[in-house]
């Protein structure tokens, strides 16, 4: 489908209302269409997307031209691009740090391992620069990866990009409780060596927590200082992991690295850690973070990505390469199952880690949130007894069934091969990759259609090959176990 350049101009009328000299904005839109070769227009489809999906209410300008922003509950445009880039940071550094030595080194060893991070930190900064660069395309901000897919796809594209994203983001959300259980599990056993709590119950303990910080935190943005806990309890988990390890490793005769497995099952597991590898470094909800940024935002977008791959992917580096280096083809997909030392540095690290997931979650669990605040026009002060009472109910309920998933099918390393399957190939290479293209066709040249061309393919091949992948591999772990495991 060609999208044909669009001009937004925005007509701002002032109005005062009542006798508080309170004044209201509206904005009335008028969509200049043009194309080249006498072809123009638009799409009924695509005109409904662009303008019944959210309804603009402000409008500044950027570059000399005008920037719709569409409406939404949750509070955009605030925040510098330093705390955006920590709040990346955060999904990349979040306790899934502790599973990647046995998540990604094990299945696929030192060379490919090594290579493999390298390659797909360059990657998915690629991939990402392309979303941000979209963010104000066609004169409109898309605080919602739907949003985009939609202006530029159509409504069909905008639903089926939705619940992508929507498995995306459920499926990390119930990793993050399953790693939250498992923390809690270990550092219980460091002082109390009995097997009355199952990691179930340590499931639902978590659950529980990530609902209550869920209630009390209205928005994205309103983290703030919660960012600067959440980077300290990372630094205490990554700091005791490495510290730990290394002396383990300083200690031990020499590991095995041999890949383990037969071929068939070194086919399966070399394919589920690439899927994995794609995972670390990928949110699958960029515009929703960049929505948060202050203007420029996409220049303000570029800097906090630029923040997230350089200095931000420092500690996973160190982290995975110091376990796999100290227990070799034993690592666990819980790092600090495998590190010895004293019971309190180990209790520290395992509180950290349950603490920052709690945190972490918050972030991916946010575009569901800011979907139904806005659908159900959530307004005025967080601390509203109304307000409060529908955070209670809607992501208590959501918690609840992300909770039961998590204790039902607690396989951590299972679900992060299938999530970066089904949903971060699609949404973080393929459509961004052919998103890029089709906005941008008439700008690129015949070399650079052909390399968004051959990602968008090998992208789409992976992620059929991952998600086979990844669904055996749980088939295999359902047979191995059962539900509700004690792992």
């Amino acid at each position: 489908m060609e999208v044909f350049e669009r001009i937004t101009l925005a007509v701002i009328q002032i109005t005062e209302e009542g006798g508080g000299g309170e004044e209201e904005e509206e904005a009335e839109r008028f969509w200049l269409l043009g194309g080249g070769g006498g072809e123009g227009g638009i799409s009924q489809e695509q005109r409904t997307v662009m303008e019944g999906n959210a309804s603009a209410k402000k409008v500044h300008s950027e570059g000399g031209l005008a920037v719709e922003i569409p409406e939404t509950a949750h509070k955009i445009s605030s925040d510098s691009w330093f705390q955006v880039g920590f709040v990346l940071t955060t999904g990349i550094n979040s306790a899934y740090v502790l599973g990647y030595s046995g998540a990604v080194m094990v299945p696929l060893g030192w060379v490919v391992g090594v290579i493999g991070l390298i390659i797909a930190t360059i990657v998915s900064l690629n991939a990402n620069i392309l979303v941000a660069k979209l963010h104000e395309f066609g004169g409109k901000r898309h605080i919602r990866y739907r949003d985009l897919a939609g202006f530029i796809y159509g409504k069909r594209a905008y639903s089926i990009t939705w619940g992508l994203q929507y498995v995306n983001l459920f499926m990390i959300n119930t990793g993050y409780i399953i790693l939250s259980g498992q923390a809690l599990k270990a550092a219980y056993f460091l002082f109390w060596d009995n097997h009355d709590m199952k990691l179930p119950y340590f499931i639902a303990i978590a659950g529980f927590v990530c609902a209550l910080f869920a209630i009390g935190i209205p928005h994205l943005s309103a983290l703030k200082i919660w960012l600067g806990f959440s980077t300290f309890f990372s630094l205490v988990y990554i700091v005791i992991a490495i510290m730990l390890s290394a002396r383990d490793g300083l200690n031990s005769p020499p590991r095995d690295y041999n890949i383990p497995g037969t071929t068939t099952s070194k086919i399966f597991t070399t394919i589920g850690a690439c899927a994995s590898l794609v995972f670390a470094f990928n949110t699958g909800m960029l515009p929703e973070i960049q929505a948060t940024i202050k203007e420029p935002v996409v220049e303000n977008g570029l800097k906090a990505l630029y923040f997230q791959f350089s200095v931000g992917v420092l500690p996973l580096y160190a982290v995975v390469f110091m376990g796999y280096w100290a227990y070799g083809s034993s690592t666990s997909t819980y790092l600090l199952n495998n590190v010895s030392g004293p019971v309190w540095v180990k209790a520290a690290a395992n509180i950290s880690a349950f603490l920052q997931s709690v945190i972490a979650l918050h972030i991916f669990a946010s575009p569901m949130y800011e979907y139904l605040d806005t659908r159900y026009g959530i307004k005025g002060s967080s601390l509203a007894v109304q307000n409060l009472s529908f955070r209670f109910a809607v992501r208590g309920g959501y918690l609840t069934i992300n909770t039961l998933v998590s204790a039902l099918l607690p396989f951590l390393g299972d679900f992060m091969s299938l999530t970066g399957a089904i949903s971060t190939f699609p949404l973080t290479f393929i459509l961004a990759n052919h998103m890029y293209l089709v906005a941008k066709k008439s700008e690129l040249i015949s070399a650079q259609k052909l390399w968004h061309w051959l990602n968008v393919g090998f992208f789409s091949f992976m992620s059929v090959a991952a998600a086979i992948a990844a669904l055996r591999l749980i088939a295999v772990d359902s047979k191995t176990y059962h539900v509700f495991a004690d792992l």
